[in-house]
């Protein structure tokens, strides 16, 4: 098991948390931003933080990862390689998240969601819901990063890699607008 300090070390030393002025998927504002692309680039990192994940996991008689594109797929996919076992991934059709490209969750199937940020848990919670229409038994939830500080819940075991409160405001109540210098950018996967 990875200590909490190389955790950090290993999100810091890819350039994932970045400082600044931030537009979040959710309209809020933030002065951070966790890029997990930037960590995910590193097959050395993403091997270490999966295998944290499944380590977390062992005793849960995992059949089956699935995560919400695009955050989900790599993690998935390195977290199912430590298992031994298949992952697919949901994605959005028509505003609406599916599974596609043949993939299918078999009745019962034990099934773990990842995804490589939360801040809200939509994403998370689509991809449940999509499990359970599937028939399949979310088993758990395993996120690298949680903003949420750990409010985020799904009513089944949840494991985050890292937890942390990254502050955000309402765009009106944004401290960074008031003062003007630095325009809010959006970095991450969906366009505004």
């Amino acid at each position: 098991m990875l200590t909490h300090e190389q955790i950090i070390k290993i999100f810091e030393d890819s350039g994932a948390l970045m400082e600044g002025h931030f537009k979040l998927t959710s309209g809020r504002h933030s002065n951070q931003y966790m890029q997990c692309a930037q960590v995910l680039k590193n097959p050395n990192y993403t091997e270490k933080l999966a295998i944290e994940i499944a380590e977390r996991f062992k005793n849960d008689n995992i059949e089956l990862v699935v995560g919400p594109a695009m955050g989900g797929i790599i993690v998935g996919y390195e977290v199912a390689r430590q298992f031994g076992i298949t992952s697919i991934f949901c994605e959005r059709q028509d505003g609406e998240m599916t599974l596609r490209r043949g993939f299918s969750i078999k009745e019962g199937q034990r099934v773990l969601v990842v995804e490589d940020v939360v801040t809200t848990g939509g994403s998370v919670l689509e991809t449940i819901e999509v499990v359970k229409k599937a028939g399949g038994n979310v088993a758990g939830v395993a996120v690298l990063v949680d903003r949420s500080g750990g409010k985020a819940d799904f009513g089944v075991k949840k494991e985050a890699v890292l937890t942390m409160n990254i502050e955000s405001w309402e765009e009106e109540n944004c401290p960074l607008c008031k003062e003007g210098k630095l325009p809010a950018i959006k970095p991450g996967s969906r366009s505004s």
